[in-house]
C-alpha cells in the first residue's frame, strides 16, 4: 500500500491555484512557460527564486498592479482579495 494522500493534496492546490488564476483573468496576459503579454510564471519564479521579500512584493503587484520590471506594458489592479493574492503568488513563486 502507497499512500499518495500528501500528493494527491498538494496536485489539488495546484490545480486551484491554476483554476484561480484563470478566473481571475491573469491567464489573458500570462502562461506558465510563456510570455503572452506578461512574463511566463516560470520567468517571475525564476527571477525571485531565494529572494525572501519576493511573496509579499508579488501580491501587492497582484492586487495595486505595476510596470516597469517586465517592460513597458503596464500590469492592471487586479480584483482580488488579499489571500487570494497570496495563493496566486504561492503558485507562481513554485513555478
Amino acid at each position: 500500500f502507497v499512500d499518495m494522500g500528501d500528493r494527491v493534496r498538494i496536485a489539488d492546490a495546484d490545480h486551484a491555484d491554476e483554476a484561480l488564476a484563470k478566473a481571475k483573468g491573469c491567464t489573458a496576459c500570462h502562461a506558465n512557460d510563456k510570455k503572452v503579454i506578461g512574463p511566463a510564471y516560470k520567468e517571475v519564479a525564476k527571477k525571485y527564486k531565494g529572494d525572501a521579500k519576493a511573496p509579499e512584493m508579488l501580491v501587492q503587484k497582484i492586487i495595486k498592479g505595476g510596470q516597469g520590471v517586465w517592460g513597458p506594458i503596464p500590469m492592471p489592479p487586479n480584483n482580488v482579495t488579499a489571500d487570494e493574492a497570496k495563493k496566486l503568488a504561492s503558485y507562481i513563486l513554485a513555478m
